[in-house]
C-alpha cells in the first residue's frame, strides 16, 4: 500500500476533497499526478480514487515550495530525498518550516472557506489557539480572516494537543527569531565565500547567468537541509528530556 496506506484508516477524501482542503483546483491534482509528484490514489467502493493524510501533507508541501518559485524538476528533487519513513506529521512539519524561511503570503478566507481548508468546524478558543501559532490573524470582520497557508495546516493538526496559548506564543517567537538569524549568516556566507569573489574574477554575461541560475539549484537543497537538521533536533532534544523524565 506504500506511503498512501494512511487512506484505509485515517483520512478518506475524494479528489474534489483534497482539493478543496488543499486550496487548489482538482486540475492541478491530477497534474501533479501525472508528473509522479503525487502517489496514485487507493481505489475505493466503485472504484472511486481515495486519498489519505500523506497525499494531502505531500500536496500542500509541493503548493509551498512552488510558492518560493521553485520549478516543478527541483520539487521532484527536493521530494526525492525525503526521508522514506516520512509521516504526515512529517511532511506537515516540513512544510510549516520551509514556509517559515520565506516571506509571508497570506490568504484572505471567510470563515466557511477557513473551515473547509481545516476541514473541521473551529470554535472561537481553537481559533484563538491557531492565531496564537501564527497559522491565521483576525481582521477587523469577525468572519474574515487572514490565513497563512504553510502553518494552517499544522495549526489544525496539534489543536488538541495541550499546550498552553503562552507556550504557543513563546515558541513562535524562538523560532522566527532564530530562523531569521540563520537566514541572515547564510546570506552573508554565501555572499562572501560564493558571489564576491566570482564577482571579483569579472566573469562573462553568459557565466553570470549559469550562476545566477546555480543558485536557484541551491536554494531548495538549503531549505531541506535546514528543515531536516531542526527536525532531527528536535527530536534528539526530545528523546533526551523523556530520556531524563
Amino acid at each position: 500500500m506504500g506511503e498512501h496506506g494512511a487512506v484505509a484508516g485515517g483520512v478518506r477524501l475524494t479528489v474534489d476533497e483534497l482539493a478543496a482542503r488543499a486550496g487548489v483546483t482538482v486540475r492541478t491534482v491530477r497534474f501533479y499526478g501525472t508528473k509522479g509528484l503525487l502517489p496514485p490514489p487507493e481505489l475505493g467502493p466503485r472504484r472511486v480514487g481515495l486519498y489519505g493524510a500523506t497525499h494531502l501533507d505531500r500536496l500542500e508541501l509541493i503548493e509551498e515550495l512552488q510558492r518560493q518559485g521553485l520549478t516543478l524538476a527541483a520539487i521532484e528533487r527536493y521530494l526525492a530525498r525525503l526521508p522514506e519513513d516520512s509521516t504526515p506529521l512529517d511532511l506537515a512539519i516540513h512544510r510549516a518550516l520551509v514556509a517559515s524561511w520565506t516571506p509571508e503570503s497570506l490568504e484572505e478566507l471567510g470563515r466557511a472557506q477557513l473551515e473547509r481548508r481545516a476541514g473541521q468546524g473551529l470554535s472561537e478558543e481553537q481559533l484563538e489557539r491557531l492565531a496564537a501559532m501564527g497559522a491565521l490573524e483576525r481582521t477587523d470582520d469577525p468572519e474574515v480572516f487572514r490565513v497563512d497557508p504553510g502553518l494552517l495546516p499544522l495549526g489544525v493538526r496539534i489543536l488538541d494537543v495541550p499546550i498552553p496559548l503562552e507556550t504557543l506564543l513563546a515558541a513562535r517567537a524562538v523560532v522566527v527569531e532564530h530562523s531569521r538569524a540563520t537566514a541572515r549568516e547564510l546570506q552573508r556566507l554565501f555572499r562572501e565565500t560564493v558571489w564576491k569573489p566570482y564577482r571579483e574574477s569579472e566573469p562573462a554575461p553568459a557565466e553570470l547567468a549559469r550562476m545566477k541560475a546555480l543558485t536557484d539549484h541551491i536554494q531548495p537543497m538549503v531549505a531541506q537541509a535546514l528543515v531536516t537538521a531542526f527536525q532531527r533536533s528536535l527530536r534528539e532534544e526530545l528523546g533526551e528530556e523523556l530520556g531524563e523524565a
